[in-house]
């Protein structure tokens, strides 16, 4: 795999996990300017419009236009164990945007999974 296609790979991985960071920043908001007795569908709707969850609509976008062009050239199962470092992305940006807890068992998740990414990269 060339440098400019793992590139390619780890800035969509990256847009993915940034656009589940935006998603929970838009929902949030919106949930909380919910009117009281709104219900669920009206969180819903005010949720798809926030900024958040528009930009993260454009993270994804965007990711999947490099994902494709990946894709095109290197072998999906070369390719697709990548996505799993979005896992790793998105728990360090929830702990860091929202303080979510990084206990011994995430890291250790984190650390099986990048070890499994590294074994199929030089498989």
């Amino acid at each position: 795999m060339s440098w400019s296609t793992l590139g390619l790979i780890l800035v969509s991985v990256s847009f993915s996990a940034l656009a589940q960071i935006s998603f929970k920043l838009g929902v949030t908001g919106a949930s909380n300017h919910t009117a009281a007795g709104g219900g669920a569908a009206v969180v819903l709707a005010n949720s798809m419009l926030t900024p958040g969850v528009l930009v993260g609509l454009a993270l994804y976008g965007c990711g999947t236009l490099l994902w494709l062009t990946a894709l095109a050239r290197v072998d999906v199962s070369q390719a697709y164990p990548f996505v799993g470092l979005g896992f790793v992305l998105t728990a360090i940006l929830g702990y860091s945007f929202f303080g979510e807890p990084l206990t011994a068992e995430r890291i250790g998740g984190i650390l099986v999974v990048i070890g499994g990414i590294w074994l199929v990269a030089h498989g």
